[in-house]
């Protein structure tokens, strides 16, 4: 398979075109999470709503029945559910660290073992997170371990 990159002006509009003899299931998987990640996501802050990119995110957390994204310097309120987060994050590098949190691994500096089973993570930023023995064994499939 043969791979085209062009660069365009900043006044041309972004397109993907893919050409292929069939659809195979990881080729739609890939599809299916550039357009999820280009949807973006809608989030409010101090009266405001925003409007922010998927990668922007570093984890997505429900506390005390609110739910927050919470971002390189910022957090922002949101009204999605945790699970309508994880399955619209589905096919990205977003995977569920704790009955209510939602990580997302690109954003991982490095991790380390901690007590009963449980990994912590120490984010881009520097905040530290740590992801419930339960969902260890995903964090390892995500960073490849």
């Amino acid at each position: 398979m043969r791979v085209i990159i062009e660069e365009i002006s900043k006044d041309d509009e972004e397109e993907l075109i893919l050409r292929c003899h069939s659809i195979s299931g990881e080729l739609a998987k890939r599809v299916r999470q550039m357009e999820t990640m280009q949807a973006g996501l809608t989030a409010y802050r101090n009266g405001e709503i925003h409007r922010l990119a998927f990668d922007d995110v570093y984890y997505f957390e429900v506390v005390d029945g609110k739910s927050f994204f919470y971002c390189e310097d910022c957090v922002y309120e949101s009204r999605m559910k945790l699970y309508e987060f994880e399955q619209l994050c589905q096919d990205t590098g977003f995977f569920r660290a704790s009955k209510s949190m939602v990580l997302n691994a690109d954003k991982i500096d490095f991790i380390s073992p901690s007590f009963s089973g449980r990994f912590e993570t120490v984010l881009l930023n520097g905040e530290k997170v740590v992801v419930s023995r339960q969902y260890v064994n995903v964090l390892k499939k995500k960073m490849g371990l």
